[in-house]
């Protein structure tokens, strides 16, 4: 009998958009994997990226950064910052031999319960299709990372 892999993903959703459309899809009962656990913060613009490395070496199979659409953050210009951030720590994964795959961003607004559904099932599928990350014991190449501002 072979076991099914279920993800650990973490999500870290901005307050006023994400984790409000989040609210949303839970209130229309709309279905996705329950493999996200949910990190609310008040900007997607306050995830650095030792939050994300962190989720990593901690056992996350998959992180996610979900924020307001550009042009509408609460704080004027957090997500431009985490626009720019999360790209760059997506290729430094890739140095450090975590697939850049596993870090997904992606902008929902409060109004988008469906989307985020959509989003959580799509990154879901494809970490199943990456397999387990196997980092919690092996974390020397992670903790190598620099520090990114």
């Amino acid at each position: 009998m072979t076991e099914t892999f279920h993800p650990r993903i973490v999500g870290f959703l901005c307050n006023w958009c994400s984790y409000a459309g989040a609210d949303g899809a839970g209130i229309a009962r709309l279905q996705y994997p329950p493999n996200m656990t949910v990190i609310r913060v008040m900007c997607s613009g306050r995830v650095s990226p030792e939050m994300i490395i962190r989720s990593f070496r901690e056992g996350a199979d998959g992180v996610m950064v979900l924020g307001c659409h550009i042009g509408d953050c609460h704080y004027i210009s957090g997500n431009h910052r985490t626009a720019k951030r999360v790209p760059m720590l997506q290729n430094l994964l890739g140095y450090t031999g975590i697939d850049p795959r596993r870090l997904r961003l992606d902008w929902v607004s409060s109004a988008e319960g469906p989307k985020l559904a959509q989003v959580v099932d799509e990154f879901v599928g494809t970490i199943r299709e990456l397999g387990p990350a196997g980092y919690k014991t092996t974390t020397a190449h992670v903790l190598a990372l620099p520090v990114l501002s």
